[in-house]
């Protein structure tokens, strides 16, 4: 599994997302309840990028419709959205954020 830098661990506010683009996949990373979550950053329900949303409970949500996605697993468990969006694998070395974009779900 390839690893790539995504961001700096001390550019992440908790509970804020962060918009990357890692090889031209939009990614949101996400700091919470003591971890780092890498999922897709475009909603399966609409067009638009999740990190814009608000983050709650290990959650993000969209802020067109108000879908929310578990930032573990991808899945969503509010309507509207029905498909689950990608997450990736992160690990933390120093203060690097690593994300392999092989998906984990």
């Amino acid at each position: 599994m390839t690893f790539v830098r995504a961001c700096g661990l001390s550019e992440l506010e908790e509970d804020t997302p962060k918009r990357v683009e890692l090889d031209g996949t939009p990614v949101s990373i996400v700091q919470t309840e003591g971890e780092v979550f890498a999922i897709h950053d475009i909603c399966s329900h609409a067009n638009v990028s999740l990190s814009e949303g608000e983050v709650d409970d290990c959650h993000i949500e969209c802020w067109l419709h108000g879908s929310r996605f578990d930032l573990r697993s991808g899945k969503p468990d509010s309507l509207p959205a029905t498909r689950p969006v990608p997450v990736y694998p992160v690990k933390i070395e120093g203060d690097d954020v690593l994300v392999s974009l092989t998906q984990e779900s």
